[in-house]
């Protein structure tokens, strides 16, 4: 899903995100509170013709800010208390108001509040954060039935505990126990500056943390990744991020991919054109944010495909010897989809890198989140 975290994508309209085969992009409800507001919402008739999007829209529920702004926030049992960052004004975001925020901006698929830490936290505050977030899921759950809307607004909860699988593992059955009021699950609190492991979904945007978490059973992911390093001046291609500020790029005619079916690519657009405009020019931006957001969408389609041919391992295999070259694979990538009976090594002389990648990924700090 990509991220229109204010209600667009940043760099292109909702027609050409749909021109890109793009069907569900991300709503943030914690901003969209702020600005425009519920009731200009409401006067518009939910988010979908506010931004002129056609199509299946996800809000998450505010969480997030709750590590991202925490200097801002007071969590109480009654709810997060949040100073605005535009006018200092206090305001109480509670799971209903969570929910009742959701109802308005009219998302298909909406979130639960839950109370999340920083997946570097430890002690007490880890536990006490996953058992309010079922009590929280309890409370969303009876004001989204209530709301009559059951039927056309999908909850979500969100699986809490940081890095201790006991937590999480008691988390999820709480919330399994739950399912009559719940319509998926979502994986929470991590991809904040953890060591990567094999379980997490909310926030990725590497295109090998997808492939990863698809094999661990990953259905959805969220990201502001392809968009954001677009305006770096960074293309994704299978055989890494490409630096197009660099001046080898200068005299490069080429497409950023010549089987890419973006219009950068098709329409012939150059990497020396783009060379020459990027962080400049707005159309550089625009041009590389759409074959950022295509070649996700191309990924994660090509493993729908293989998963349902039944090759969704050879996909793995092709995708990381494209991706990595002879440079070594990421170690935690390598021991995760050992976990499920994929030896990415198995047949080849390429070896193992260790910490969270062999390439770095422009446009994002090591070890900062890409939720937002």
């Amino acid at each position: 899903m990509p991220v229109a975290t204010q209600a667009a994508i940043k760099g292109l309209t909702p027609e050409q995100v749909e021109s890109l085969g793009v069907t569900l992009i991300l709503n943030n409800t914690y901003h969209l509170n702020l600005r425009p507001g519920i009731k200009i919402l409401n006067e518009a008739g939910g988010a979908h013709k506010f931004q002129g999007w056609n199509h299946n829209l996800l809000t998450d529920s505010g969480g997030f800010q709750l590590v991202s702004l925490n200097k801002f926030t007071t969590i109480t049992e009654e709810g997060a208390l949040f100073e605005s960052p535009f006018t200092g004004e206090p305001t109480m975001l509670t799971p209903e108001e969570s929910i009742s925020i959701q109802h308005a901006i009219g998302a298909d698929i909406i979130m639960q509040l839950d109370d999340v830490v920083s997946s570097l936290t430890t002690g007490p505050r880890v536990e006490e954060a996953m058992q309010r977030s079922i009590r929280w899921l309890d409370r969303c759950i009876a004001f989204h039935k209530e709301s009559g809307r059951t039927d056309r607004q999908n909850l979500f909860a969100i699986v809490q505990g940081g890095l201790s699988p006991a937590l999480r593992d008691r988390c999820l059955q709480a919330m399994i126990d739950r399912k009559d009021g719940v319509a998926g699950y979502a994986i929470g609190g991590l991809s904040g500056g953890e060591e990567k492991g094999p379980r997490y979904a909310m926030g990725i945007g590497f295109a090998e943390d997808l492939l990863v978490c698809v094999a661990l059973g990953v259905d959805m992911a969220d990201c502001v990744f392809p968009t954001r390093t677009a305006r770096f001046g960074v293309a994704l291609t299978r055989h890494g991020p490409l630096n197009l500020k660099l001046q080898k790029h200068a005299t490069d005619f080429n497409p950023i991919d010549s089987s890419c079916p973006c219009p950068t690519c098709k329409d012939g657009m150059s990497r020396a054109a783009l060379h020459h405009i990027i962080t400049h020019e707005t159309a550089a931006a625009h041009a590389v944010t759409s074959h950022n957001i295509t070649f996700q969408a191309q990924i994660m389609g090509g493993a729908r495909d293989a998963v349902l041919a039944g090759t969704f391992p050879q996909y793995l295999r092709q995708f990381f010897a494209d991706y990595f070259g002879d440079v070594g694979y990421p170690e935690w990538c390598v021991n995760a989809l050992r976990s499920v009976g994929v030896d990415l090594l198995e047949g080849t002389d390429v070896g193992v890198v260790s910490g969270t990648g062999a390439k770095a990924q422009p446009g994002i700090e090591p070890g900062t989140t890409c939720n937002q």
